[in-house]
């Protein structure tokens, strides 16, 4: 019999980069005792993004924040939206660039992650904010 579940999680971030999500992900999961399945993650923002990523080396993380950096500066003269500041524009093109939602099988009751994979929640603005993600998981 199929079954869904749905939640929402909230993470405060420390400003721009990457904040790893994956054991509050995986415990809630792990409580709704699923075999089978598929999660959706979805952030509810749009200066924020969802990536799997490299769990083990923390220069992947900084490569990809100087990268984006690179790409979509502060304070471009390009953009002409700075409501909230510099980088107010540059974390919407950050965030358009990358996901703000995953799907992630559920198989033998567990994320079907691989041995280096982990689900970052990605801050692209510089100072600290809220961030939720709500989480549906269907599956038997």
């Amino acid at each position: 019999m199929i079954q869904q579940f749905t939640t929402s999680l909230i993470f405060q971030t420390r400003g721009r980069g990457l904040l790893e999500v994956t054991p509050e992900v995986a415990d809630w999961v792990a409580k709704a005792g699923l075999a089978e399945g598929l999660l959706t993650v979805f952030v509810r923002h749009t200066s924020a993004s969802l990536v799997i990523q490299e769990n083990a080396d923390p220069d992947v993380r900084g490569d990809l924040d100087r990268f984006f950096a690179r790409l979509a500066p502060d304070g471009d003269p390009l953009f002409r939206h700075r409501d909230e500041g510099a980088d107010d524009m540059p974390a919407h093109v950050r965030a358009a660039l990358t996901a703000v939602q995953l799907s992630i099988p559920l198989y033998g009751g567990r994320l079907a992650l691989g041995t280096w994979q982990g689900i970052y929640l990605w801050e692209h603005r510089t100072r600290p904010h809220r961030r939720e993600l709500v989480l549906h998981l269907l599956g038997a």
